[in-house]
Parts: C-alpha cells; structure tokens; sequence
C-alpha cells in the first residue's frame, strides 16, 4: 500500500520559512518522480514543484515560487522535501506531495500526471 504523508505545515508571518517533508513507503522511491501542490479555498490545486527521479535531479517550479521555494529529495530516506523561503500569504494553502511513475508524463503540472498523492499539510501565512 503506497502512502505520501505530509508534514512540516503550520502558521507563519510573511516574511518567514517554513520546510514541509513528505514521507514515502510502499514503492520503489527512487524510480518515482516527486511534485509538490497546493490548494487554496475556493481554487484548483495548483503545481508549485517537481524533482526527477534521482537526488539532486532536474528540478522544475511553479513562476509564483521560483527563487523562493526548494525542492529536494533523499533517495535513502524515501523523503521529499519543500523548503518554503520569503512567505507569502498567497502561498496559504493545503500543500500535497505527488507521486509519478514511469513512464513519466509529460504535464508534469497537472494533477493528472501524479499517480500517488498525500492528505495534505496546511500553510497558513499571516501578513
């Protein structure tokens, strides 16, 4: 049974960091490429962010967060990784971590191309 489980959310003041984790059991992890997305009230999940397959691997993001958030991966640990830096409070919302098999798909920004995906971690960004 594959299971992403989210952690790391929480409130903070704009300005401020947060570092939201997604853990992974029940599939070969370093074959999966890794995205993270985001839903506030009212709107469509959106993507922020995706990590190749392998540690250190191509990373892509979202125009709303480029030069502010990171995505990471620890292939040894089964753990992907979102540091969150100059916070905004539109980036308030439930953040999900996303799991995408081979063979990968090509809209890795759309929710379809995701296989796997956690129950979510809120960020709430107070101004």
């Amino acid at each position: 049974q594959v299971q992403l489980v989210e952690s790391g959310g929480g409130q903070v003041q704009a300005g401020g960091s947060l570092r939201l984790s997604c853990a992974a059991s029940g599939l070969t992890f370093s074959s999966y490429a890794m995205g993270w997305f985001r839903q506030a009230p009212g709107k469509d999940r959106e993507f922020v962010a995706r990590i190749s397959w392998r540690s250190g691997g191509s990373t892509t993001y979202a125009d709303s967060v480029k030069g502010r958030f990171t995505i990471s991966r620890d292939n040894a640990e089964n753990t992907v990784y979102l540091q969150m830096n100059s916070l905004k409070p539109e980036d308030t919302a439930v953040y999900y971590c996303a799991a995408d098999r081979p063979p990968y798909s090509g809209n890795y920004y759309t929710v379809n191309a995701y296989d796997y995906w956690g129950q979510g971690t809120q960020v709430t960004v107070s101004s």
